[in-house]
């Protein structure tokens, strides 16, 4: 039962990349694909109707893992207490900024509100990006569980007492920056018409070549870092399709590239991303909180819930997730299509 919350949580933080991912690529990369006030309000109305659905899936992961695995939520939101304050309030800001942009008419207060909309997303990328390069790398839990960790210390992610930003994590960071402007360069490009799509297929070409390049030197790093890890190959060799896929995924966006799939490609850098995160999520178990010392390390096993809370999680889960896609079926299905802006538009 411990290993099938893993899969489901790590499912969960997959979708809600894979989803909300578009939403922060698309608000990094706005202030240079749109060059008008119409084009930007084109990237606001193609992520309006979905954005708060999609971060909907980060609540509803935290509260998973609240009843699952109490001791690595215990840990996990004690000892990352400052940026996860940090994830917050980038997060509300994102928020603010999409709703209250377009209630006064005026260049500064619009000025002030795409800003903030770039900021927030782009940092959040590069935060969460470094929270995965934390948990694949090890923090340093003490014997009962806990830990803390400073911003940063010396940046060295081998030392026996690394903070959040070491070189490590800053370069996985920098790796999801690139994969979500990827992703959300294809999702504006699938979206919208005209010299908006063409800026963003071009910028989306670049950033293939920036995921690649940082794909390879992240994932040569990891292995460096933690050689232990190449052992979960070794042992269930079957892992290999999920390195295999994003290879594919990468594959794939280039072929869509050359071909001006813009679908295609949106689906694409979503298998890339997909991938990914499968293929962290398979090395690192059975462990949900690898420690520096190994001997304090959290597992499936010691971390988890009694076995009666996690059937009875599972049954209100599945009836929670269905109700989830139901809801996400019909909102995709409602605003599918182009985004257009008509002479009497108000809002985004």
């Amino acid at each position: 039962m411990e290993s099938l919350w893993f899969v489901l949580v790590a499912l969960m933080l997959a979708v809600y990349v894979l989803l909300d991912g578009f939403d922060l690529g698309a608000g990094a990369i706005h202030p240079f694909v749109a060059r008008t006030d119409a084009e930007r309000r084109m990237i606001y109305r193609a992520i309006g109707p979905v954005w708060d659905g999609n971060e909907v899936w980060l609540l509803a992961t935290a509260g998973t893992l609240f009843f699952t695995f109490p001791r690595l939520y215990a840990a996990g939101f004690s000892g990352f207490y400052l940026p996860l304050m940090i994830v917050l309030w980038l997060l509300m800001l994102r928020g603010l900024s999409l709703e209250l942009r377009s209630h006064i008419h005026s260049a500064v207060w619009s000025g002030l509100w795409d800003g903030l909309f770039f900021t927030g997303s782009a940092l959040l990328a590069v935060f969460f990006g470094a929270a995965l390069g934390n948990v694949v790398r090890g923090v340093p839990l003490d014997a009962q569980g806990y830990f803390f960790e400073p911003l940063w210390t010396d940046f060295n992610p081998a030392g026996a007492t690394p903070g959040i930003l070491d070189w490590y994590s800053v370069a996985v960071g920098c790796l999801a920056l690139a994969a979500l402007v990827l992703h959300g360069a294809n999702y504006i490009a699938f979206k919208t018409e005209g010299e908006l799509n063409g800026r963003c297929r071009r910028l989306a070409r670049g950033a293939l070549l920036a995921v690649v390049s940082l794909t390879v030197l992240v994932t040569i790093a990891t292995f460096a870092l933690r050689p232990l890890l190449l052992g979960s190959f070794v042992v269930r060799p079957w892992g290999g399709v999920f390195p295999l896929l994003a290879m594919a995924g990468v594959v794939w966006i280039w072929w869509s590239q050359v071909h001006q799939h813009d679908g295609r490609s949106l689906v694409a850098s979503g298998t890339y991303l997909a991938g990914m995160l499968t293929s962290a999520a398979f090395t690192l178990y059975p462990a949900v909180l690898p420690a520096v010392d190994p001997s304090h390390t959290l597992t499936v096993s010691n971390a988890s819930a009694p076995t009666y809370g996690l059937v009875v999680g599972l049954i209100w889960w599945v009836i929670g997730m269905l109700l989830a896609a139901v809801y996400f079926v019909v909102i995709y299905r409602l605003f599918r299509g182009k985004v257009r802006l008509t002479g009497g538009d108000i809002g985004y």
